[in-house]
């Protein structure tokens, strides 16, 4: 008798319908694939946004809101941009970014000097003597270091970087310089002592090799390549007679000079 009960209820549980077969868990108000259809939506909106042919290659996962971008592009900038662009779509509470940068390939020592050269000129006629950026480039990943001028001259500098070919990574040390009328006031005061001086004219003539100058809350520093020790100590002597300024530091250089500043 006990085992007919028992087969008797099996054979209801058998025979009972499958209703979308979705199963049912007490307590819950929506069926268990609720969340993996968000997230399908959510990979399409971002990539929606990654349209054309320069992300033709990435790929979009979504997981409990959390992005995962894989694939390769050509730049930089690029892949900074996919990220940035990912992060905005409502309901991405995170991305990952898994992309490579392709593209063209430079040896160290070209990529670096392919950067310098476009840095040097970066702002030409907007007070581009007043900023002071180095690069180095290791491993096809370009470091940034120095001071920038305000954030227009600082995020110039990393834009430039992010779309040069075959950069494959940035590491950005830049600082920008505080904006103040004290400081403001001292940066023309010497520029136009520097500037104005007979002896040191010739650092104007070519855009990619001034004197640069980088003030801090009223100490400055001088950058960039002279010609000889005697331009370096003038260059310093001239600075340090402007009004307001707490400190000079000479950091100009001397091509094949092992003097020491």
């Amino acid at each position: 008798m006990r085992n007919r009960l028992v087969s008797g209820v099996l054979l209801a549980l058998m025979s009972a319908p499958v209703v979308g077969a979705v199963p049912f868990v007490a307590g819950l108000t929506t069926p268990l694939y609720a969340a993996s259809t968000n997230d399908q939506q959510l990979a399409a909106a971002v990539k929606d946004r990654l349209k054309g042919k320069n992300y033709k290659d990435v790929t979009v996962l979504v997981e409990n809101g959390v992005a995962t971008l894989s694939g390769q592009v050509d730049l930089l900038g690029y892949k900074m941009q996919a990220v940035k662009d990912a992060r905005k779509v409502k309901g991405i509470s995170a991305v990952r970014d898994n992309i490579a940068v392709g593209g063209k390939t430079y040896p160290d020592s070209v990529l670096e000097q392919k950067l310098l050269s476009k840095i040097q000129v970066d702002r030409v006629g907007f007070g581009q003597v007043f900023n002071a950026i180095g690069v180095s480039v290791h491993d096809g990943v370009a470091t940034l270091e120095g001071h920038a001028l305000g954030p227009v001259a600082y995020q110039s500098a990393i834009g430039l970087t992010e779309y040069q070919p075959g950069v494959k990574g940035l590491i950005n040390k830049i600082r920008i310089d505080p904006v103040s009328p004290m400081d403001d006031g001292i940066r023309m005061a010497v520029f136009r002592a520097i500037y104005r001086y007979p002896p040191l004219q010739q650092y104007a003539i070519v855009p990619s090799r001034p004197i640069r100058i980088s003030v801090q809350n009223g100490n400055v520093t001088l950058y960039g390549i002279v010609n000889n020790q005697m331009d370096k100590q003038l260059a310093y002597t001239r600075a340090m007679q402007v009004p307001n300024v707490f400190s000079v530091t000479n950091d100009l250089v001397v091509p094949n000079s092992e003097q020491k500043k």
